[in-house]
């Protein structure tokens, strides 16, 4: 890997860790950082590899935001959640982006349960989640099963999944290249 591309990379990595900072502190990741981010990846793609560097930062930037904004529109996550895998897609490109949001996902997914059996919903919500399946394999219906407590649950700073899946599909390529795998 030459010097030439570790630059991105390393940008991408503070930037993520400046993210999942302020959403782990604030539940917010400010626009200070995701709109000057998707700039820098755009710019720096068009600089180092003219037109197709621009097309290859751009397509990683709407790709990044089309993946995740279903979920901001459903209200499961936030619109700075949206714009930062959209940074992501900027310094990463189509495929980049797609890997780094299934890494998300997986990551995501991981962090959820882990802090719901912190906060010691992960029974309840297992058994709700199969009561659910076992009445739609059994009518064929879809039927919503509120759940029983009525405390506050916790929320997710979704920022440190995106963090850590893409950190995680970074260091994958970066292994598969210098192994040659």
């Amino acid at each position: 890997m030459d010097l030439i591309e570790i630059i991105p990379l390393l940008s991408l990595v503070i930037m993520l860790f400046i993210a999942a900072f302020y959403d782990i502190r604030s539940h917010r990741i400010p626009n200070w950082l995701t709109f000057p981010a998707m700039v820098t990846g755009i710019a720096f793609y068009t600089c180092t590899k003219g037109i197709p560097g621009l097309i290859f930062s751009v397509e990683g930037l709407f790709l990044g935001i089309v993946l995740f904004i279903p979920f901001y529109l459903a209200a499961g996550m936030g619109a700075g959640d949206v714009k930062l895998m959209g940074a992501v897609g900027g310094f990463l490109g189509m495929k980049g982006v797609f890997i780094a949001s299934l890494g998300t996902a997986l990551t995501g997914g991981i962090y959820a349960m882990i802090l719901l059996a912190f906060h010691g919903y992960l029974m309840e919500t297992i058994k709700r989640y199969g009561a659910i399946l076992k009445i739609f394999v059994l009518t064929g219906r879809f039927t919503y099963l509120p759940p029983g407590k009525k405390e506050k649950m916790p929320v997710m700073a979704y920022g440190v999944a995106i963090a850590l899946g893409t950190l995680f599909s970074v260091a994958r390529v970066v292994v598969m290249e210098k192994w040659q795998l």
